[in-house]
C-alpha cells in the first residue's frame, strides 16, 4: 500500500525516514515529480528501476539540497562551481566526473565514472533532502517510457502500489524536465534541452555543443554497443567455467572458479540487480592478479529486472569497438 503523505513537517520527516530506510519515495520537484530513492544504497537504486519498470541501467540524476553538497561528490573545474552558483537552486542538471571517495551506487551512475547532478528550485524538496543526508537519485516518478508527472495524482495513477510513499506538493511549476549539460570535458556539452534554458547557459560560459539524444542515451550503456565494458572480456551463459576465467555466479556458483563474485545466492533478481556493477568491477581489478582471462557470467532470467542485467550484460560482452571521438 502507498503512503499518501503531504507538504507538512510531519509528513517530509516520513518521507525522509523512509528514504533512509531504503524505501522508495515519489517527491516534486519545480520540474516533475521525482521517483527517489537513497543513492548510496544499492538496494534502495535497484527498487526505483523495478518500480519503474526500466528496460536499461541509465544512468538517474542525483538530487542534493545545496551545492556545495552535491560539487562534493564530483570534480568540479572553475566552469562546474560559476555555473552552479548562478542556475543551482534551479531546473539544471551538471554530468561531471566522479570524485575518488563519492558514496553513490554504481548502479546509480550506470556503471560510469560520471555523476548527473541536480539542486532542485523546490523548498520542500530540499527540506526532505536536508533530512535524508545523503543524495537521493530520482527520474520521473512514472513508468519507463511514459509522459512523466506533474501532480501527486499522476505519479498515483502511474505508480500507486508500487512504491513505499508519494509526498504530495501541489503541481509543477516548470512541468519540464531539468535541462542536462555535460561539463567532464573543455567543451560544454548540451545533452538535453530543458527547464534553463541554453541561451543562458551561453550567455555565461560561452558556446555549448549541441548532441543529439537525451541524457538516457548520451550518458548510458544505451549509448554503445559496448560500454563500461571490463577489461576482461566477458561470457554470457555459462555452463561451466574456464580454468582461466572468474566467474560472476546467480545462485548456486558452478564449480571450479578461483575467484567468484554471487549476484545473489537465493537468486533474487532486485539483488542481482544491485550487485552488478559492483560485482564487475571487482572480478575485474582482481583477476589479473591470479592470471584469469576472462570473465564466465552463469544465466539470469530474461524476466523483471533480469531483462536490464542482461541488457547490461550483453554489452559488457559485446566486441569493442574502435575508439572514436563522440559525445559523451
Amino acid at each position: 500500500m502507498t503512503e499518501f503523505l503531504h507538504a507538512g513537517r510531519d509528513d517530509i520527516r516520513r518521507a525522509a525516514t523512509l528514504l533512509r530506510e531504503g524505501a522508495v519515495v515519489a517527491f516534486a520537484t519545480e520540474t516533475v515529480y521525482g521517483l527517489g530513492g537513497d543513492a548510496t544504497n544499492d538496494s534502495a537504486v535497484a527498487a526505483v528501476f523495478v518500480a519503474k519498470d526500466r528496460p536499461r541501467f541509465n544512468p538517474l540524476i542525483c538530487h542534493y539540497p545545496d551545492a556545495d553538497t552535491a560539487l562534493a561528490d564530483a570534480v568540479a573545474s572553475a566552469v562546474a562551481r560559476r555555473v552552479a552558483k548562478v542556475f543551482w537552486p534551479g531546473p539544471l542538471t551538471l554530468v561531471l566526473p566522479r570524485a575518488n571517495r563519492c558514496p553513490v551506487s554504481l548502479l546509480a551512475s550506470a556503471g560510469l565514472d560520471t555523476l548527473a547532478l541536480r539542486v532542485p528550485a523546490h523548498d520542500v524538496a530540499r527540506s526532505l533532502l536536508q533530512q535524508v543526508g545523503r543524495p537521493v537519485a530520482a527520474p520521473s516518478a512514472n513508468r519507463s517510457g511514459r509522459v512523466s508527472p506533474t501532480t501527486a495524482q499522476h505519479v498515483q495513477v502511474e505508480l500507486g502500489g508500487r512504491i513505499a510513499a508519494i509526498l504530495d506538493c501541489g503541481p509543477c511549476d516548470v512541468g519540464v524536465e531539468s535541462t542536462v549539460l555535460d561539463l567532464c570535458s573543455a567543451q560544454p556539452k548540451l545533452l538535453r534541452a530543458g527547464g534553463t534554458t541554453i541561451e543562458a547557459i551561453e550567455a555565461l560560459i560561452g558556446s555549448v555543443e549541441l548532441c543529439s539524444g537525451t541524457l538516457n542515451t548520451i550518458r548510458s550503456p544505451g549509448m554503445l554497443a559496448s560500454h563500461y565494458a571490463p577489461s576482461l572480456p566477458v561470457r554470457m551463459g555459462a555452463a561451466k567455467v574456464g580454468k582461466r576465467e572468474a566467474l560472476l555466479a546467480f545462485g548456486a556458483p558452478l564449480t571450479g572458479a578461483s575467484l567468484v563474485f554471487s549476484l545473489s545466492d537465493q537468486r533474487d533478481l532486485s539483488e542481482a540487480a544491485s550487485r552488478l556493477f559492483a560485482g564487475l568491477r571487482m572480478l575485474d581489478e582482481q583477476a589479473a592478479a591470479l592470471g584469469l582471462t576472462g570473465i564466465a557470467a552463469m544465466p539470469v532470467p530474461d524476466q523483471g529486472i533480469g531483462r536490464a542485467i542482461n541488457d547490461r550484460l550483453r554489452r559488457a560482452s559485446a566486441p569493442r569497438p574502435p575508439k572514436e571521438e563522440s559525445c559523451p
